[in-house]
């Protein structure tokens, strides 16, 4: 790894890490809210220059610019993934009708969950690789395969479909309302005491989660094989994750070529931990045993470089996609030529009317529902 962090400081950033994510659920549930934009805005810079911060500290302490580099390229690497999440998000907050008031409190448990199961997988995962350095092959054709998924369209959608196969399964073995009792989850219908469908929307947010989890610990791994960067890492991503769900809103749709990037990250990890796997090798079928000098080490920065490059490329090229002027069916029936406009503007018009995950944000911000 070529540098130690200090367990003074492992222990101190995690209990104020803690403290942080324990008063944003507190100001949660005394005040649940649709964010502004405005609101959003402020909390999304703030967790993210949060993140930058303790990457400055964290080279102070360790004096090692290759551990704030992998936590950096770490921390990008699960911010993206955690974007693409919310994509799923989208799904299922509409195909649950969850109130726009209570959509904070869901994301808030389903950030709770993520890091929960995170943090299992963190442990599993550090201790296969201290055991067993031939995991990396795995962790390796696993990313490529995962990258390859991710990259046809209607991944998202199949993801929501999971969701939905569970949730039918459960009705049929517990009573469950048809409307929401607020943000709970138990209510009092006909004197009998049953579910409400915010259980279902938990469960489905948690299953959610662990699939993600499944995708993003190998990733990291991939980065860094420090347990504290890797979980530090995944805590600071889904941190301030709440505000950006908001903040982006129905923008998420707009970003079609988000899941090119996300794949393009996964696929570069991918060959980046089988050429790892190549330097440790210990299996005896592959050049006898011994290491694999000839394959190249990619460095720290020179992942960090690719991820971002490909996070820019990817939001570039879709903001840039977006800004094509689009037709509606009435304005292309009344072009004088009858023509219904150029290839490109059925296109677009097409695209357009095909769009159908709704907006998440308050058409006026800041007000509450009540």
């Amino acid at each position: 790894m070529g540098f130690e962090i200090p367990v003074w400081f492992e222990i101190s950033a995690l209990v104020v890490l803690t403290l942080v994510l324990i008063a944003d659920l507190l100001l949660i549930l005394k005040r649940p809210h649709i964010p502004s934009m405005k609101e959003a805005s402020l909390w999304v810079v703030f967790y993210v220059g949060l993140a930058l911060v303790f990457a400055v500290v964290m080279l102070m302490v360790t004096g090692s610019h290759d551990a704030m580099g992998q936590f950096i390229a770490g921390w990008l690497t699960e911010y993206s993934l955690s974007v693409d999440n919310l994509f799923v998000f989208v799904l299922l907050m509409s195909q649950f009708a969850v109130p726009r008031r209570y959509q904070q409190e869901v994301l808030m448990v389903g950030i709770i969950i993520a890091l929960i199961l995170r943090a299992i997988f963190i442990l599993l995962g550090a201790a296969l690789i201290e055991n067993f350095s031939w995991i990396f092959y795995i962790f390796g054709l696993f990313l490529v395969y995962t990258a390859w998924r991710q990259a046809f369209p209607g991944a998202h959608e199949d993801e929501a479909q999971k969701e939905t196969g569970i949730v039918r399964f459960l009705r049929r073995f517990i009573d469950i309302s048809d409307e929401y009792d607020g943000a709970k989850l138990r209510t009092v219908v006909n004197g009998k005491k049953i579910w409400t469908p915010m259980v279902l929307v938990f469960i489905a947010i948690g299953f959610t989660d662990l699939i993600f989890a499944i995708d993003s610990i190998p990733a990291i791994f991939g980065i860094t094989q420090s347990p504290f960067i890797v979980f530090t890492a995944n805590l600071f991503a889904l941190m301030g994750l709440r505000q950006l769900y908001f903040l982006l809103g129905g923008l998420l749709d707009k970003l079609k070529y988000l899941h090119y990037g996300i794949a393009f990250i996964l696929a570069f990890i991918g060959v980046k931990l089988f050429l790892h796997a190549l330097h440790v090798n210990e299996l005896p079928f592959i050049n006898g045993g011994e290491h694999v000098d000839w394959a190249p080490e990619i460095s720290t920065w020179a992942s960090l470089a690719v991820i971002v490059a490909a996070m820019l490329v990817a939001t570039v090229a879709s903001l840039a996609s977006t800004r094509r002027p689009h037709m509606s069916s009435a304005d292309r029936a009344s072009l004088p030529d009858g023509s219904g406009g150029t290839d490109a503007e059925r296109a677009a018009a097409e695209v357009a009317e095909q769009k159908g995950t709704p907006p998440i944000v308050d058409p006026e911000p800041g007000r509450d529902e009540r």
